[in-house]
């Protein structure tokens, strides 16, 4: 029963990667950042998902720090938080919002 409480609230136990493994996804989570705001319901939401999947991440305040506001609105388009700056291979950068779409795409990616 615990464990059902647990998932529904996003508190489930880290994912457990070999030492290689985890070395391969920080280096690919180097190309992400997190626009978010602190108390944000749905940006809580991403960052449980995060720390579940064990993904350092930045994080970018931009309801507090002017240059992450900035960027948020200059390059991303919107002042909407949870976005996921995804900075692909190519070099080409992806701004993705809506914490559904966030979720599933950490899930999909860093899910083993």
């Amino acid at each position: 029963m615990l464990d059902i409480i647990k998932k529904l609230l996003g508190t489930a136990a880290p994912i457990h990667r070999s030492m290689d493994e985890q070395q391969q996804v920080d280096k690919e989570t180097r190309r992400l950042a997190l626009y978010q705001f602190s108390t944000c319901s749905y940006c809580i939401k991403v960052r449980r998902v995060i720390k579940q999947l064990d993904l350092k991440i930045e994080y970018r305040d931009a309801a507090n720090n002017q240059r992450w506001k900035q960027a948020l609105i200059r390059e991303g388009g919107l002042y909407q938080t949870p976005c996921l700056r995804i900075e692909h291979q190519d070099g080409s950068v992806q701004w993705m919002y809506e914490s559904g779409d966030i979720i599933r795409y950490l899930k999909r990616r860093f899910s083993t």
